[in-house]
């Protein structure tokens, strides 16, 4: 690794851990720590787009957690708003398109 590279990583290491710091320190309650491992290509897209955000990988990886979680509770809101209407067997909704020339 060359010295400017070098000195670039650290650069940005010493900026992720200050906002980190800065993230951590406004939370209200205290963060727990956790080991993630990455594919290598999507790290360094992380890597990249905190670096282009000025946000923490951290605080990205948090908030895509967040949106994923919240996608899970709407899609069971949903199951749950439906739970009464007719199931209808694979079939003969298969047949039913079939019949309308829809496949």
């Amino acid at each position: 690794m060359s010295a400017a590279r070098r000195t670039k990583s650290l650069s940005v290491n010493v900026l992720t851990s200050r906002r980190q710091s800065a993230i951590h320190g406004a939370m209200s309650s205290n963060p727990k720590r956790a080991t993630v491992y990455f594919d290598p290509e999507l790290h360094r897209a992380l890597r990249v787009k905190a670096a282009e955000t000025e946000r923490s990988m951290s605080d990205l990886v948090n908030e895509a957690v967040q949106l994923s979680l919240a996608e899970d509770a709407e899609d069971l809101a949903a199951f749950e708003d439906r739970v009464n209407e007719p199931n209808l067997p694979y079939e003969d909704v298969v047949n039913d398109l079939k019949r309308r020339g829809k496949i």
